[in-house]
């Protein structure tokens, strides 16, 4: 699962993405320092998965794990081809959510492309050029199912109605994500705003307390998750390891970093959760969509798991936690085996039993 990174010029993207994956993408004071998009495999931060390590002593410890893509910064009259936009739109198309990036501080060395600092309207410029992206995406649609609609095909029909409610609700300036409908609904549609969005706000070390709460409003009345960071502060944690970062943190009175908090909620905006599995040789967390039942669940780790699912040996985090040993949740008659229609909880500690 992709997570792409979004937002005008200048805004911080780059910098962010290079402490959120300490890569190296250039990241200065022009538009388009990003031109092609960059590409990270991130850890999912998960105290869990520590404890759970520490209660089995494992050979190693996978986490689970996030990808971000770091996309040029967008500009008005993308969807027209201006600045690089058509290539951008495209890179867009081919993530899973997006993390909107939004500049929230004033620094008069760093150019707004816009000409000031205007968080909500920096947000509906790109939604703008996303939803007209999409207008001409489904026109051209339209254009080739209404023929067949018209001679009776059943299907067509049905495509024709959906595509003109889908067109009224853009034309209405409302993202497609805005009319609630399942996700394999919209998926034919390849529609940009129909994938779920996080906002982040990047600010200065001395934040606008309004500034910031405004934000998270606007967020909020959009049904989004959103997160208030400073890009520069996170540069500075993310150079850290060990003692010296818990020590920088603690005098700052952060128990997370700001970058943790986006890892945790980009996983949340992509409908995610982790189970665990534990023995010996390995402790690993597992990402599934909310929802998913026990055998999907087993298939992330192998097919034939899933193929051959018999049952699935099921305890919680909190109840190993608690009783610190998989005996001691024996003896106590916690240990549940559950079958095929056993919905995964977030959390869950499984042991799969499978025939192939």
């Amino acid at each position: 699962m992709e997570i792409g990174i979004v937002g005008l010029p200048n805004v911080g993207k780059s910098t962010i993405f290079n402490a959120l994956t300490s890569g190296g993408a250039a990241a200065s004071n022009y538009p388009f320092t990003t031109i092609e998009p960059n590409v990270g495999i991130v850890a999912v931060p998960d105290t869990r998965l520590t404890r759970l390590a520490k209660i089995f002593k494992p050979q190693k410890t996978i986490p689970a794990f996030c990808q971000f893509v770091d996309i040029a910064g967008l500009v008005k009259g993308a969807a027209s081809g201006e600045g690089l936009g058509n290539k951008f739109l495209a890179n867009i198309r081919e993530v899973d959510a997006i993390l909107h990036m939004v500049r929230l501080f004033q620094d008069d060395d760093v150019v707004h492309t816009l000409g000031s600092v205007d968080p909500n309207r920096d947000v509906e410029v790109i939604e703008t050029e996303l939803m007209l992206a999409d207008l001409e995406s489904l026109t051209k649609q339209f254009d080739k199912v209404s023929g067949k609609a018209r001679a009776g095909d059943k299907e067509s029909k049905e495509a024709v109605e959906l595509l003109e409610k889908l067109k009224n609700c853009l034309e209405e300036g409302r993202p497609a994500r805005a009319l609630n409908l399942a996700p394999e609904v919209l998926r034919p549609f390849s529609l940009l705003t129909a994938k779920p969005i996080l906002y982040v706000g990047n600010t200065d070390e001395s934040p606008d307390a309004m500034v910031a709460a405004n934000f998270q409003l606007f967020a909020q009345e959009r049904g989004s998750e959103s997160v208030v960071i400073c890009g520069k502060l996170e540069s500075e944690i993310a150079e850290l390891t060990g003692e010296d970062r818990n020590l920088f943190m603690a005098d700052l009175g952060m128990e997370q970093s700001g970058l943790e908090r986006v890892i945790i909620a980009a996983y949340k905006t992509l409908g995610l959760c982790s189970y665990f599995t534990g023995g010996p040789k390995e402790v690993r967390a597992w990402t599934i969509p909310i929802g998913v039942k026990a055998p999907q669940a087993a298939g992330v780790i192998h097919s034939d798991f899933e193929k051959g699912f018999i049952k699935a040996d099921i305890y919680s985090f909190p109840e190993l936690d608690q009783h610190a040993t998989e005996q001691a949740l024996r003896e106590k008659g916690l240990i549940r085996s559950e079958g095929k229609e056993y919905v995964m909880q977030d959390g869950d500690v499984c042991h799969f039993k499978f025939n192939v």
